[in-house]
């Protein structure tokens, strides 16, 4: 990676001053919702039936996922936070929207369409290694009525809000048409749109503050193959600014930080702060969220990759889907600065 002096943004005093203006921040998430249900026990044998281990179930967990992770990461750090989605008329879905609102979020923008069943990923883990994952959903396009209502609640709730994240976990809600009615109607209220993307819809982000695509997403995205040096790298993330003329690009490398790229044509490269990975599961929503917070709370886009980059580095040493509080965020900035 990258050698270079720590910058004076990561200093413990300027970013510590900035945490304190996460409470209460606007943040409007809109994007697909889903259930994450993790299903743990341990492996003793092997299936008589087939050559498959069986496992003894301790517990089982639901947690919000996708956008729901987003937003729960959100309300962790003190954010005020309204989710605009598709869920199903389901036991499933009431079950969702219960769980956010437990979490202080706003769900009143949540579209319940019969037609679509709400989306549930099962994982099945023994110890610490997932077995198998299975998943409910629905990823056909939205009907017109269903999209309809989901762009006015959107459009409806950007005059109170600094920042929406666009939380693309291609099922269906975010689409072209989606994106060409949010973008335009933010641009003229001021209210930035960070992407976490899908792939197959990595050209319709053109126009948007900052995307926050993986190392993996960004080459395919672009349809070139996976850089092997920092050096590709850095061409990668200039060529994602150029194409799609965003502000900013904050691609995220592993084990190998972040590297975030603007149009003034500043480089920055952070490395990772994980000490141990146990699971990276939503970690790219913590990415977004806490890098989305720090913005709204008036930070630069380097000191809030570098806040995002911390937070990121305190899930992966959880099991499932995490979120980082704000002591833990604090611990976490005073020892990587």
């Amino acid at each position: 990676m990258y050698n270079s002096p720590v910058p004076s943004y990561s200093k413990p005093s300027s970013l510590l001053s900035h945490l304190s203006k996460f409470a209460g921040a606007p943040i409007l998430v809109a994007g697909d919702l889903m259930m994450d249900r993790f299903v743990r026990g341990a492996v003793y044998r092997i299936s008589p039936e087939a050559p498959v281990p069986v496992v003894d179930v301790h517990d089982d967990q639901d947690m919000p996922g996708g956008a729901g992770n987003v937003a729960s990461n959100l309300t962790a750090l003190g954010g005020s936070v309204q989710v605009v989605s598709v869920t199903g008329q389901d036991g499933e879905g009431n079950r969702l929207l219960s769980s956010l609102q437990a979490r202080g979020i706003d769900v009143s923008g949540v579209v319940r369409d019969p037609s679509r069943p709400t989306i549930v990923k099962t994982r099945v883990i023994a110890g610490h290694q997932q077995v198998v994952r299975f998943d409910r959903e629905s990823r056909d396009p939205l009907s017109h009525e269903t999209a309809s209502r989901v762009a006015g609640e959107v459009l409806r709730r950007l005059p109170k809000v600094k920042g929406v994240i666009v939380s693309d976990y291609g099922k269906g809600l975010v689409s072209k048409s989606f994106l060409n009615a949010l973008l335009p109607a933010a641009r003229r209220r001021g209210v930035f749109v960070v992407v976490d993307p899908k792939v197959e819809h990595f050209q319709s982000y053109r126009g948007v503050d900052c995307i926050t695509p993986n190392l993996k997403e960004a080459s395919e995205g672009m349809r070139v193959l996976p850089p092997k040096t920092d050096e590709e790298v850095d061409a990668l993330g200039r060529a994602i600014l150029k194409r799609l003329r965003c502000r900013s690009v904050l691609i995220t490398r592993s084990e190998r930080g972040m590297s975030l790229y603007e149009t003034s044509g500043r480089v920055t490269h952070i490395p990772s702060q994980a000490q141990e990975v146990y699971d990276v599961t939503g970690a790219g929503d913590t990415v977004i969220s806490v890098f989305s917070m720090a913005l709204a709370a008036g930070c630069g886009y380097p000191e809030a990759a570098f806040i995002a980059n911390c937070a990121a580095g305190v899930v992966v040493g959880k099991l499932g889907t995490a979120t980082c509080s704000p002591d833990e965020l604090r611990a976490a900035l005073r020892k990587a600065a």
